[in-house]
């Protein structure tokens, strides 16, 4: 660019375009201040709309157009060209105008300002982009519709070792819930691979359908909390296909949150009892035992210890509790084979049932149904943690955008919110 305004060579400064195939005629500024570059295509072939062949006989120009590009300075930057126009001899002479790579002809931006947009979007939100760069709420949209597909690109991966199906509810309060299919990779990278449009089975044994049969040898575990419909889909499909060997490994979390749930009910239960039957001074010396009582032992500290010390007086029921979930999860700290774990969880089944705890009755039969996927975990330890972190990113980006409603652009959103610095800064 050059100084269109016969300034003294001090004042110069001059900015590569990083754009090929051009050659800059004039350089102009409007009554806002921003940089009108005209442009001049150096390439002498088009390809032909009809028959695909590049032609070479020149026909004229077509419309002018012009195009936002990345701003300089603080000011907007436009780019003016009238694309040159080849015909055919091939096809009766039929005309073809030029289309050069660094422009969508569709767009109203240059492909380089494309992904200026994109990397502004992400963590944020159309509104705020198109605030800040004075363009339509429709060009941001759009830029996004070019730059980001709306389902998974196989072709970026070479293996899914580590699978994890999660879900949410699109709307709160509602059971519309979508299925979340991550995976996590050798660097630990979390990875987006689909959005599905529930969390029935045969949706999700579609989605693992899809899949390039390239990438099925290559899948070893699939992490899932404890919905039928993920796990039995799963396990169709690896009996249906001869070269698939995954294993269902339900996630600890979830485990945990499902027995720690028990005790939690029976502390409620118990602190309404005490609350009527201690004095306002006794109660007083118990209060406070929420966030004690749902820590492990080894990270209480001396006063939250003493405080569920006195509460245990009170009631042993929850101190027997806190003891059988304690050694649960003590299980689950130790390096063990899966019939190793088995014969550990089925003896601590064994003790909570002969004794006079009712409160971990659901978690019984949540562990006789899933005890060989629970047992899973203990080979390498696996769970669909990173899934969970992927879920607080989701809740996130619907409160950040006020809601997002089609599968298609939550996928579109949360891909450019994990890959967006990656891919475009």
């Amino acid at each position: 660019m050059t100084n269109h305004q016969g300034l003294k060579s001090r004042n110069l400064i001059t900015f590569p375009l990083d754009i090929p195939e051009v050659e800059v005629i004039s350089v102009e500024t409007n009554e806002h201040g921003d940089y009108i570059v005209t442009v001049e295509s150096t390439r002498n072939s088009a390809v032909c709309q009809s028959c695909g062949r590049q032609i070479t006989k020149p026909n004229g120009v077509g419309r002018e157009i012009e195009l936002r590009h990345l701003p300089i300075l603080g000011h907007w930057l436009y780019i003016r060209l009238r694309p040159k126009r080849y015909e055919c001899p091939h096809c009766n002479g039929k005309t073809s105008t030029q289309e050069l790579d660094w422009y969508d002809p569709k767009s109203p931006h240059t492909k380089a300002y494309d992904r200026h947009l994109m990397l502004q979007l992400v963590n944020s939100t159309v509104a705020d982009v198109r605030r800040k760069e004075e363009v339509g709420y429709d060009a941001v949209e759009g830029a996004l519709e070019r730059c980001i597909q709306a389902r998974v690109n196989w072709d970026e991966f070479s293996e899914l070792k580590i699978i994890g199906i999660d879900e949410i509810a699109m709307t709160k309060g509602q059971s519309n819930f979508v299925a979340i299919i991550t995976t996590q990779q050798t660097d630990g990278h979390v990875a987006l691979l689909g959005v599905l449009t529930d969390r029935q089975k045969e949706t999700v044994r579609q989605f693992f359908e899809s899949i390039p049969s390239r990438l099925w040898p290559t899948m070893e575990k699939v992490c899932t909390d404890m919905w039928e419909g993920y796990a039995n889909a799963v396990m169709e499909f690896d009996k249906a296909h001869a070269e698939v060997s995954i294993v269902v490994v339900v996630d600890r979390f979830h485990v945990a949150k499902n027995y720690r749930e028990g005790v939690d009910h029976l502390r409620k239960q118990e602190c309404r009892r005490l609350k009527k039957e201690l004095s306002e001074a006794e109660y007083i010396e118990i209060q406070g035992v929420l966030w004690p009582i749902r820590k492990n032992s080894k990270d209480l500290t001396d006063e939250e210890l003493k405080k569920l010390n006195r509460l245990f007086e009170y009631s042993p029921d929850l101190k027997l509790a806190y003891t059988f979930r304690e050694d649960l999860t003590s299980i689950f700290e130790m390096q063990l084979t899966i019939a190793e774990a088995k014969q550990q969880l089925l003896a601590w089944r064994d003790k909570v049932s002969q004794s006079s705890l009712t409160c971990f009755g659901k978690f019984l039969i949540t562990l006789n149904n899933w005890l060989d996927m629970i047992a899973n975990y203990f080979v390498g330890r696996f769970s669909s943690g990173f899934v969970e972190g992927l879920n607080n990113k989701i809740k996130t980006t619907k409160r950040r955008c006020y809601g997002i409603l089609r599968n298609a652009t939550l996928f579109q959103r949360l891909y450019l919110d994990i890959e967006g610095y990656r891919r475009f800064a």
